[in-house]
């Protein structure tokens, strides 16, 4: 039985969805998927069917360009969100106390802080940021430093950090992890701040977020088109703007490289 039209487009669109779920698949390298990207662009019609057969998966179309290829983010109770337990046995988290959620949540806000530390870079499509392990660990330690030194002096003032955002409650338990130590073949132990980062890293490589480029600084990445989209959405939260607010994120003057303030100081 032949498909009627509506049923063909419905089809399409599906598999542009399932293109999307696919992190590490690119239009530039799939001719059906470009051919589908570029139908987005062009098709008004077929761009609302996209984005309501996503709707109808518990997912929501951030952005679908060539660049990128389709973005998707999993709504609230979607079956495709990733909850923070799955998050935790992808990236291998030994103990998913809350406490250990709450530290990886703050690696990946800096890891995102690091990658585009400006309004310009998020709104720049071509801008291409790096980040490296020693530099996440970095910037959430002198984070925490900044954390310690305000709750120091709001103790001092009797007035209590009440309203304090998620950042001031969990930079104690970051600070008393060492930031490195070796197992006995040499790999760099799980329950370090930097082991810790390592793994947030790579978790965002499988997803399409990162790509390796170097082992330097413990492992240096660069960021991609669909990673730039998903933290302009993260831009938004609350957390984010506290941890910009810290200053603690500083670009160089030559080819816009992106390091810790605190990084020289380790």
């Amino acid at each position: 039985m032949a498909l009627s039209h509506s049923s063909v487009d419905a089809e399409a669109a599906a598999r542009l969805v399932a293109f999307g779920m696919r992190p590490k698949q690119l239009p530039a390298r799939d001719v059906v998927y470009g051919d589908l990207v570029r139908r987005y662009g062009e098709d008004n019609a077929f761009k609302a069917l996209t984005h309501a057969v996503a709707a109808g998966l518990g997912l929501m179309v951030l952005e679908v360009n060539q660049q990128a290829g389709a973005v998707l983010a999993a709504t609230d109770e979607s079956v495709f969100e990733i909850k923070m337990d799955s998050y935790a046995r992808q990236a291998k988290i030994r103990e998913r106390r809350e406490t250990e959620k709450v530290l990886h949540g703050l690696i990946h806000l800096a890891t995102a802080a690091l990658g585009y530390p400006r309004p310009d870079d998020l709104a720049n499509d071509t801008y291409i940021g790096r980040v490296s392990v020693e530099q996440v660990d970095a910037m959430v330690r002198e984070a925490a430093r900044m954390l310690d030194e305000r709750a120091a002096q709001a103790e001092a003032n009797n007035d209590p950090l009440a309203d304090a955002p998620e950042l001031e409650q969990a930079w104690r338990a970051y600070t008393r992890r060492p930031a490195a130590a070796a197992t006995k073949d040499g790999r760099l132990a799980a329950d370090t701040t930097r082991g810790m980062v390592s793994r947030a890293l790579r978790f965002l490589a499988d997803q399409g977020f990162l790509v390796p480029v170097s082992d330097e600084q413990g492992g240096t990445y660069r960021t991609t088109p669909r990673y730039q989209i998903q933290v302009r959405e993260l831009a938004a939260d609350a957390a984010f703007d506290d941890l910009l607010a810290l200053d603690v994120v500083a670009v160089a003057a030559a080819g816009g490289t992106l390091r810790a303030a605190a990084s020289d100081t380790l």
